[in-house]
């Protein structure tokens, strides 16, 4: 496993997401309810959030919850919500120390009442950090973000604020929720799943993606650490040749 020492400091990802994956496998592995994953997750969270914001990444974006985790049984995802709850309330003094500020992104109104309120409560308590900006993916799929955005942008030109033919992809990234925010430079999976499970679509168009067998609530930082020592080993192209990039 990689070292802080080994990563170069000049060359870190602008924005990490995560596809927090393999809690359910992992609990039963252990031989227990899939909620016990969930609940041993969170230190994985913690030593996530704590070594980006430690080395320097400026926005973490982590899939907390997922539109079609909707569609689970109604049990477990009462659970999860009230874990939601307990951890939001629990960290917020964590992230208040290392200067973390909370976002969160995805269909926020359909969350439980108590959940909107202590996530609100810890995004206006933590509006001031400027060491790193961690977002929540809540009830969050790729597809509703760009519903969203072309229902929006659609209401826009109907009322005459946006001209169609001047409609470009900065305009378009403007109407999504994570406008503001650079796209990810490195998206990790855990788990060992080959997809992006409809996280992110449009902003994960030049993402590198590294995927860890690994479940979720085993990931330390030292994983991290792996995965942005693979994204410095990278050459990120964009289209152009290794020769253009060595000439600019």
């Amino acid at each position: 496993m990689a070292s802080r020492s080994e990563i170069n400091s000049q060359n870190i990802p602008v924005h990490v997401a995560v596809i927090m994956d393999g809690n359910g496998r992992w609990a039963k592995q252990k031989g227990g309810l899939r909620i016990f994953g969930h609940q041993s997750a969170i230190k994985a969270v913690r030593e996530t959030v704590e070594s980006a914001a430690e080395i320097g990444v400026q926005y973490l974006t982590l899939y907390a919850f997922s539109t079609e985790n909707w569609a689970r049984p109604a049990h477990e995802v009462m659970a999860l919500m009230q874990l939601l709850v307990h951890t939001i309330r629990q960290e917020t003094a964590t992230l208040l120390k290392n200067n973390i500020r909370l976002q969160a992104i995805g269909q926020i109104d359909s969350l439980p009442d108590s959940c909107q309120r202590e996530l609100a409560e810890a995004i206006e308590l933590t509006k001031a950090g400027n060491q790193m900006t961690l977002v929540l993916a809540l009830s969050y799929s790729g597809r509703w973000d760009l519903t969203q955005a072309a229902q929006k942008l659609a209401a826009d030109v109907a009322a005459g604020r946006v001209e169609a033919s001047g409609i470009t992809e900065q305009t378009i990234a403007g109407y999504l929720s994570t406008s503001g925010i650079p796209d990810p430079e490195l998206l990790i999976r855990t788990s060992g799943e080959q997809r992006i499970s409809n996280f992110l679509l449009w902003q994960l168009a030049y993402t590198e993606l590294y995927i860890t067998d690994l479940l979720w609530p085993d990931f330390r930082r030292e994983h991290f650490y792996d995965a942005l020592l693979a994204y410095q080993q990278r050459e990120r192209r964009f289209g152009k040749t290794s020769e253009q990039l060595t000439v600019s």
